[in-house]
């Protein structure tokens, strides 16, 4: 079995069409490892919050707070980022 050529690998017409996808497709591994990252941490905080809250008599979960967050990420991103915070806040909630 031959190893796939970088036009094959990305599905590029050309050469030179390849190697550009193949540096944006470098770059975008390199940011969604750093989304990751910001999101890990985002649980970390959102952890603190959670067990200062409950631990001083309130609910675990605030749901003011998470309507403002929807609406901001709403705001800034249309329709799928309602659907992409939803994922985050799931991803933040009760880790304690």
């Amino acid at each position: 079995m031959t190893a796939m050529t970088q036009t094959e690998k990305t599905g590029a017409g050309t050469d030179e069409a390849a190697t550009l996808i193949g540096g944006a497709r470098e770059r975008i591994d390199s940011l969604d490892d750093r989304i990751i990252g910001l999101i890990q941490e985002r649980m970390a905080v959102s952890a603190v919050i959670q067990e200062a809250r409950i631990s001083s008599g309130g609910r675990r979960v605030n749901l003011t707070r998470e309507m403002e967050v929807l609406g901001h990420y709403r705001d800034a991103l249309g329709k799928p980022g309602t659907a992409l915070a939803m994922t985050m806040l799931e991803l933040c909630r009760g880790r304690i």
